[in-house]
């Protein structure tokens, strides 16, 4: 293991009562702050009953309301803003899913802040003064790419706004200008090491990479060891949203054993994701995040949707900001064939880990009691012996029984016949009507 770096030691390496100190003082603040500038905030906290002279604890969050997408929505363009608009010096948006976009403002201190998370996520992964980190999420309204970007630049790399998408011109700048740390997206690092390979490039051997963020969509432990492999690198879990400032709120240490949460920007809770009541450490259920930083826009026990849970324990690294698990999928994103909950990522993960298959695939669902899998393999699986593939497929049916308790329909196609996207994959396709 290479030598401990930190950013901010002083702050990474925190005690855990001057931790919460000062998570209580800034909660106040933040609380303080939007009970006063937004109206409709105001008027629920009312509701609840609840002020900012009864926030008196960190228990006492748990008397604040939760913010959800919803609110976000209702608010739009400009309606839940703490400071005035002349502040607000950028404005990201997400489109979601359904009717109006969620508006995120950022003023000039969230935007520097920002990126200093970010420095500090990328200093003790190793990144900093010469390396070359070539940067393909989405630039625009999507805070991902800006703020990975600009901590980048802050601790002294070289930063190629590539952008996602064009293989080709991709490979040729990794080539060209000794790319050695790459912002991802999982599935199009798969298909980026697909790309070469049928190129007649090797992945380890024609590119100068050493590590690769990844986040923005949920991926199995089996995918980025398989992706490791594939490049021949090491590959660093992120995760950030939008509401709280992009990809630096956690992120996984040299030791890549769950996420970082930086405890002195965020408050973090685990929640049951139906009656949303606060679960203890270790169990599993729905990030709750509240801001203490923020200042256009501090955001109060935001619902993420996504799962994980806390993990117990101190952290090798010396770092003692909780740590989170890899994010298991989004509540919204759990399927039911059978009566069973099954996340995407756990089919995912025992695909991944079975040799023969290949880097693409898709689970389709027809009704409520069917469950197919449409998976490429590999080529050379292709050998003329049928006994081949059908120990393969029955291999795959029995893996994913045993892990999700539904038994799938199983289909064994061709390297290329699935669709291919330079984005976000789409794993799931429900034809299913009620």
């Amino acid at each position: 293991m290479s030598k401990v770096r930190y950013w901010q030691k002083d702050i990474e390496t925190i005690g855990r009562r001057a931790l919460e100190e000062l998570q209580l003082k800034r909660l106040r603040s933040s609380f303080g702050r939007l009970y006063r500038h937004v109206p409709s905030f105001r008027e629920k906290c009312r509701a609840a009953g609840v002020s900012p002279a009864a926030i008196n604890s960190l228990r006492d969050i748990a008397h604040i309301p939760f913010t959800t997408s919803d609110d976000l929505r209702a608010g739009y363009p400009a309606g839940l803003l703490a400071v005035d608009r002349n502040r607000a010096i950028r404005l990201h948006t997400s489109s979601g899913t359904t009717g109006k976009p969620k508006a995120i403002f950022f003023s000039k201190r969230d935007i520097a802040q920002a990126a200093e998370l970010v420095a500090r996520c990328l200093t003790m992964t190793g990144t900093g003064s010469g390396d070359v980190l070539q940067n393909m999420m989405t630039y625009g309204l999507f805070t991902g790419a800006l703020m990975m970007h600009y901590g980048a630049e802050k601790v002294g790399a070289l930063v190629i706004p590539a952008g996602p998408g064009n293989t080709e011109r991709q490979i040729a700048l990794m080539q060209d200008f000794g790319t050695t740390a790459v912002h991802i997206l999982p599935s199009y690092a798969l298909y980026l090491a697909t790309f070469m390979q049928q190129h007649g490039m090797d992945p380890k051997k024609d590119l100068s990479l050493k590590r690769a963020y990844m986040g923005a969509e949920p991926y199995s432990e089996k995918t980025r060891l398989k992706i490791e492999k594939l490049f021949g690198i090491d590959v660093y879990n992120c995760y950030g949203l939008t509401e709280m400032n992009g990809p630096g709120v956690a992120f996984e240490c040299l030791e890549k054993n769950g996420l970082h949460l930086w405890e002195d920007n965020f408050i973090v809770e685990i929640v049951d994701p139906v009656t949303g009541q606060q679960l203890p450490e270790g169990a599993e259920g729905e990030l709750v995040l509240t801001s203490l930083c923020r200042e256009a826009m501090p955001v109060m026990r935001y619902r993420t949707r996504d799962i994980t849970r806390i993990l117990a324990g101190k952290c090798p690294c010396g770092r003692t900001h909780r740590r989170i698990s890899r994010i298991l999928g989004r509540s919204d994103d759990m399927i039911i064939v059978r009566g069973v909950n099954i996340f995407p990522q756990q089919i995912e993960q025992v695909l991944m880990g079975i040799r023969g298959v290949a880097q693409n695939y898709q689970i389709v669902l027809e009704s409520l009691d069917e469950l197919t899998i449409r998976v490429e393999i590999a080529r050379d699986m292709f050998d003329g012996n049928i006994e081949h593939l059908l120990s393969l497929k029955s291999e795959i049916v029995e893996k994913i029984r045993s892990a999700v308790l539904v038994k799938p329909i199983v289909e064994l196609l061709e390297p290329g016949t699935l669709p291919v996207t330079e984005g976000k994959a789409k794993r799931v396709i429900d034809k299913r009507t009620i």
